[in-house]
């Protein structure tokens, strides 16, 4: 269980205060996936990279400050610059490096409200922080609706939207010949964060992990958003933990709980020592989805 990761690991600060920061520690530590098929751990989303004779092919590239060591990384598995990089989603520290590798040829391409959230301020409601829209270079300048492939490297990169699940953009990558899927934030290693400013909720989430449990098998190897890489068991592990969690909660909140109540009971404590960390606390869990659950209690309720 990684437990290292810190507030920073999340799209919580504004982009002009991430362009000022420099990381505790910038190195990239890059783990062999399938052959030609990397993911690089280091401050933010896991990187997906394919690299071959058609090129370097990129999923997110963590917070601006990164991208010397991101392509450091790359020259030592004798990559090129990317020709394409795929966002997952719009946070910052999964499209920080956008406009450095725009700049280096670099196509961008994310789901159309990957674009609409980066051109215009956000506020993410669970942080209390102000996002300012991003700089135009560092957009999306290829946008989808439902679905988009990559033919690249002798391998179909199918990218598929989730609907209203970490965020309303959402989009998890299958290489469908290496057996491969990278999840963005659709899955950690540990308690999720669900942004509801920007339209996540509790049920496209888990509708979103049972998309890509049905495409899976036991052979599968998966790139979380953040944590160690998986398999299939892990992540119906997470299913499950998810499931039960939050239905431990539902079960509270129509018994007549308040939040405050449900937090100080400590409903989840026998999950809270594996899969809480810096970030999302348990008690932080637990408020976050009694807001979802109450949304999805009270539709009318905003």
């Amino acid at each position: 269980m990684v437990r290292r990761l810190a507030v920073i690991g999340l799209a919580i600060l504004a982009p002009a205060a991430i362009a000022q920061l420099t990381p505790p520690d910038t190195t990239i530590r890059t783990e062999e996936v399938a052959p030609g098929i990397y993911m690089l751990i280091g401050q933010g989303g896991n990187i997906g990279v394919s690299t071959g004779a058609d090129g370097t092919f990129l999923i997110d590239d963590q917070y601006a400050p990164m991208t010397p060591s991101v392509i450091a990384a790359l020259k030592g598995l004798n990559a090129a610059m990317p020709r394409f990089v795929l966002n997952t989603h719009w946070h910052g520290d999964h499209t920080g490096g956008n406009e450095n590798l725009a700049k280096e040829g670099a196509v961008l391409v994310a789901h159309d409200q990957v674009r609409a959230r980066m051109s215009s301020a956000q506020f993410i409601s669970f942080v209390q922080s102000a996002v300012p829209a991003s700089p135009q270079a560092a957009l999306p300048i290829v946008t989808f609706n439902d679905a988009v492939t990559f033919y690249l490297n002798g391998d179909e990169i199918h990218g598929t939207y989730a609907p209203h699940a970490h965020t309303d953009g959402d989009v998890f990558a299958h290489f469908r010949k290496a057996n491969v899927i990278h999840t963005g934030d659709l899955f950690f290693r540990f308690y999720p964060f669900i942004d509801i400013s920007s339209g996540g909720s509790l049920a496209g989430l888990i509708a979103a992990i049972d998309r890509i449990l049905a495409i899976a098998d036991d052979k599968t190897r998966i790139i979380p958003g953040h944590g160690p890489l998986a398999n299939r068991a892990e992540l119906v592990e997470y299913r499950e933990m998810l499931l039960t969690t939050s239905g431990r909660l539902r079960d509270l909140m129509k018994a007549g709980k308040t939040a405050d109540e449900i937090v100080a009971a400590a409903p989840n404590a026998d999950f809270d020592q594996k899969w809480a960390w810096g970030f999302i606390t348990p008690e932080r869990y637990t408020r976050m989805i009694y807001e979802l659950l109450d949304r999805e209690l009270n539709p009318g309720r905003t």
